[in-house]
């Protein structure tokens, strides 16, 4: 079993990415070979419509020029995909959007491929607009006959300067019920 978690922060190492550890852990614990990608860094345009991705059917962008086709291979090979990005004006940051937006695009064009693969949102906030974020990530997973997995409580860390979710111990906790759940959703489905 793999989980792999997509960081939609500008900021390595921020907030967010400690939310997607928390998990992470949890899922090592329970034998799940986990990988943290972090956009940070990348330049990721959004998708241009240009159906590309419908004529070629081949599981990838035709855009080849940044890491959105090597993310997309790391869905393709996982079981569990958690995409987690920051509040930026009660939405999701603009590298997850792109991310989103382009690998559902492929997704979709290819008989949704992300079908049936367990799914969560991970969510860092200063204060608010969190809920929409998390809204707009799980849209991904449901518009992809995804599998969501949810937690105690929205999968939700608060937090503003890099580090801080830290102390949010509700949060944490949170986290690590995710990681949990998801565990033990994978031993049932293959059992």
């Amino acid at each position: 079993m793999k989980a792999v978690a997509f960081c939609g922060s500008a900021r390595k190492n921020g907030n967010t990415a400690l939310l997607l550890k928390t998990v992470l852990e949890t899922l090592e614990e329970g034998g799940v070979a986990t990988e943290l990608v972090e956009l940070a860094g990348n330049e990721i345009p959004g998708c241009k419509a240009c159906f590309g991705c419908f004529k070629n059917k081949d599981q990838r962008c035709v855009f080849k020029k940044d890491v959105v086709n090597s993310c997309i291979e790391k869905m393709v090979s996982a079981d569990v995909i958690l995409l987690g990005s920051p509040t930026y004006f009660a939405d999701v940051s603009s590298e997850m959007k792109a991310l989103i937006d382009r690998a559902g695009m492929v997704s979709r064009a290819n008989g949704n491929m992300l079908k049936r693969k367990l799914g969560a949102a991970v969510v860092a906030a200063r204060r608010a607009g969190a809920i929409h974020v998390f809204d707009s990530i799980n849209h991904f997973f449901l518009i992809g006959e995804m599998i969501i997995v949810g937690s105690s409580y929205w999968n939700i860390g608060l937090g503003r300067e890099k580090g801080e979710v830290a102390g949010d111990e509700e949060g944490l906790q949170t986290m690590v019920t995710l990681g949990k759940n998801i565990n033990w959703l994978l031993t049932k489905m293959n059992g």
